[in-house]
Order: C-alpha cells, then sequence, then structure tokens
C-alpha cells in the first residue's frame, strides 16, 4: 500500500504543490502516509480522520476542497486542500497543508451552502442565510425559518462568506442585510435582533469589528 500511496503523491507534487506543504494521506478513516514540509502537521499516521477536518469534508463531498482550518487542539492553523485518491481499490484522500497566508489561486466566495434538514440535504443560497451558529460540537446555519446541519465549521467558513457576513461572537456569524435593529442588554452588551426574531449576543471581543463594520 505504501508504494502505492507513494506514487500517487509523487505524482500531485509534480504538479503543483511547494516544498513549504505538509501531506497526509488517509484510507478509511485513518491517516496510512504523513510527509512534514515547512508547515507544521499535526497529523500522524495511524490517527483517526477526525469529523469536519479537510480529510473528512472531501471524503463527503468526493471532489477537491479548499478550506482555512484551524486546530483549536494544537493551535495550529494552514490552508488545508483535500483531493480525492484511490489507494489499492480503496477510496482515500490527500491532504496538503500549507501556511495560512498562502493562496494556490484566489478562494472565491461560497454562493450556497449545503445543509442537512431531517433526512435529506438542500444547497441554499448564502443570501437566503441569516446566521450561522456553532453550538454543541455542530455548525447549523438558518435561512427561511428552518435550521440547517452543515459538515463545516465555523472557524472554516469565515473566511470563504461573501462578505455581508459578520463575526459578531465565537459562535455567531451573521448576515447583515438581516439584521433589524441594534440594542443593549441588561450589562451593557451590545445584542443584534435579526428580522427572523433571532437575539443574538456580540461578544466584547467583536464589538470593536461590529462598530466598525456597522458604522455606529
Amino acid at each position: 500500500m505504501e508504494k502505492g500511496v507513494l506514487e500517487q503523491v509523487g505524482f500531485i507534487m509534480g504538479d503543483w504543490i511547494p516544498k513549504e506543504a505538509s501531506i497526509a494521506v488517509a484510507v478509511g478513516r485513518s491517516y496510512v502516509y504523513c510527509k512534514a514540509g515547512i508547515q507544521e502537521s499535526h497529523i500522524r499516521v495511524g490517527d483517526e480522520v477526525a469529523d469536519g477536518s479537510v480529510a473528512d469534508s472531501t471524503y463527503k463531498e468526493g471532489k477537491r476542497l479548499e478550506m482555512l482550518v484551524e486546530d483549536e487542539v494544537s493551535g495550529i492553523a494552514y490552508v488545508g486542500v483535500g483531493y480525492p485518491v484511490r489507494i489499492s481499490g480503496q477510496a482515500g484522500v490527500l491532504v496538503v497543508m500549507l501556511p495560512p497566508d498562502y493562496r494556490q489561486r484566489p478562494i472565491q466566495p461560497l454562493r450556497f451552502l449545503t445543509g442537512k434538514l431531517e433526512d435529506t440535504w438542500r444547497p441554499v443560497p448564502v443570501s437566503d442565510v441569516s446566521h450561522i451558529e456553532s453550538s454543541q460540537k455542530k455548525t447549523w446555519f438558518y435561512a427561511d425559518e428552518e435550521a440547517y446541519c452543515s459538515i463545516h465549521t465555523l472557524k472554516a467558513l469565515k473566511d470563504q462568506l461573501p462578505d455581508t457576513f459578520l463575526p459578531i461572537h465565537r459562535s455567531y456569524i451573521v448576515n447583515i442585510p438581516f439584521i433589524q435593529e441594534i440594542s443593549r442588554d441588561f450589562s451593557s452588551n451590545f445584542v443584534l435582533t435579526l428580522k427572523d426574531g433571532a437575539v443574538l449576543p456580540v461578544s466584547q471581543n467583536y464589538t470593536a469589528l461590529v462598530r466598525e463594520r456597522l458604522g455606529f
């Protein structure tokens, strides 16, 4: 299996991967190959593929995927690029990890989010999304009075959304056109009331950003 991994890694490396990249290959739900570059990687051979990771998302979407990753355990931030591959007849993923300021090409803002509603998956235009929430290790986005579960983390989505989306809290991103009013709560912190009735807190760490973006 290692020979097959190295052949596929070598083929893609010869195409575009720069020397600063770290590389990992997963087969099934565990990593079978890792190569360290200048960009530090916390992935080791034998590690399980984490839910919501680049490898996990690439498995689920079945296509090339690029996202900014901020690992909460290691504190490492990197641009992760996933490629579906076949290793000895098994489905696998090659993950390339690059420094966070690196871009192979500009990432276009997301035009839609696909979320799970009961037993179905639905693509929803981002213009219809009022806000996005991280709760109980899951990411939820809200549109047309429905709550959809997303496979992406809030941190991964933050840099892929159009500029109408504004982070207001470590657990919330709001779509500015859906803000109905801004007020203060009993402790004088700002809260946002959305047109769908949702009331979201603005944390002190984001107050300056919110005031700058909304101009008040």
